[in-house]
């Protein structure tokens, strides 16, 4: 399976109406969701998928986008309880507003593309559809982006293609704030620093927005200025993070990294920055990339990749500020990043790569395994 994203453009027409079915697929969702709470303490149980799909009948959208905020509202349900019994913390699902309902799900039917999009009830819809789509179009999304621009997300079903084979090197890579990645054959990649770029523009326009009237013409569009804004770092972000994931899998033929919780690590220290780097983005789009190249990724166990000496493999204690691995034992005097590239490289390629257990006890996944973890 594979998703296109391509850009809408509603007439004012149609941009009210479908503003008007994100209003009442957000009344659906919020009239189930209350019908499920109040179920639960009658029952002691939560009503079933079907139940909650007949009762989100006649309520003035397209049938399969009634019954995919049907399926939704109990699809979350669900998984607060498979979280916790996993030990992962997370909330009840909640009521939304009409900012928080962003989109409206085609599962199955109710459009045709062609050189406009053509959904039911909207009519054809203007589209720039600056690629072409391979496979069979199987659901459509439109979406609502806070900025006010309207998205057509395609997801295709694709004959699987033979694995290429990929005669690059073999790397480890070790992401960083001081710099974005450091490579194991000493090649840096620098961090743009997105966010930074934008902070004063970003500031100046929040401080605008926070003296508006609430409810007030002005304060909506002070908010659409500073969601803009919010999206051109996130329209830089992601442009930088393709172009040197694409070069990243078509130079290399393996390509190691730490399996980082950089949402928990994000919580702890550093959070703005750990953020604006995006490793975890980062680190997705090598893994669905890489099948296409021949490249093959794998992420390691990161304890003690900084405090291990790459050459003698001794444990040298560090503080975040110390820049350079200055190893007692054996000599070795080196940045502290290069240094952690390299035990990420080591870890990777001892023995056959692949899932297998290290003699130091670390535990590597291949990519097709990590794929549902991370």
């Amino acid at each position: 399976m594979k998703t296109y994203k391509f850009r809408i453009y509603p007439s004012k027409k149609q941009e009210l109406q479908l503003k008007e079915h994100l209003w009442i697929a957000k009344n659906i969702w919020n009239e189930l969701l209350a019908y499920s709470k109040d179920y639960y303490q009658k029952t002691g149980k939560f009503p079933s998928k079907s139940e909650l799909q007949m009762l989100s009948k006649g309520k003035g959208l397209f049938s399969q986008t009634q019954q995919a905020v049907a399926h939704k509202v109990s699809n979350s349900i669900f998984r607060v309880f498979k979280l916790k019994k996993k030990g992962i913390k997370c909330g009840f699902p909640r009521f939304k507003s009409i900012d928080r309902m962003k989109s409206l799900c085609y599962p199955q039917a109710g459009f045709s593309l062609d050189k406009k999009l053509k959904v039911t009830p909207f009519g054809k819809l203007p589209i720039k559809k600056h690629r072409e789509i391979e496979g069979n179009i199987k659901t459509l999304t439109l979406k609502r982006e806070p900025s006010g621009k309207w998205f057509a997300i395609f997801c295709a079903e694709q004959e699987s293609k033979e694995p290429k084979f990929n005669k690059g090197e073999q790397i480890g890579i070790d992401l960083g704030l001081k710099t974005f990645a450091t490579l194991s054959n000493g090649e840096l990649i620098k961090n743009p620093r997105h966010l930074k770029r934008y902070e004063e523009q970003l500031a100046w326009n929040q401080r605008l927005f926070s003296k508006k009237k609430k409810g007030s013409n002005n304060k909506k569009k002070s908010k659409l200025k500073v969601a803009r804004i919010y999206e051109k770092v996130s329209n830089t972000r992601a442009d930088f993070l393709h172009k040197t994931s694409t070069k990243l899998v078509n130079d290399y033929s393996l390509i190691a990294l730490e399996k980082l919780a950089s949402w928990n690590m994000a919580e702890q220290n550093f959070g703005k920055f750990i953020n604006d780097a995006g490793w975890n983005m980062f680190a997705n789009m090598l893994r669905y990339k890489a099948e296409e190249t021949g490249c093959e990724v794998v992420f390691v166990n990161p304890k003690n990749t900084t405090q291990e000496c790459s050459r003698c493999h001794d444990i040298v204690k560090k503080g975040i500020s110390v820049r350079i691995h200055d190893c007692p034992f054996c000599n070795l005097v080196m940045d502290r990043d290069l240094n952690a590239a390299r035990n990420i490289f080591i870890r990777a390629t001892a023995g056959q790569v692949g899932s297998k257990l290290l003699e130091n006890g670390t535990i590597v996944l291949s990519m097709k395994e990590e794929a549902h973890t991370l």
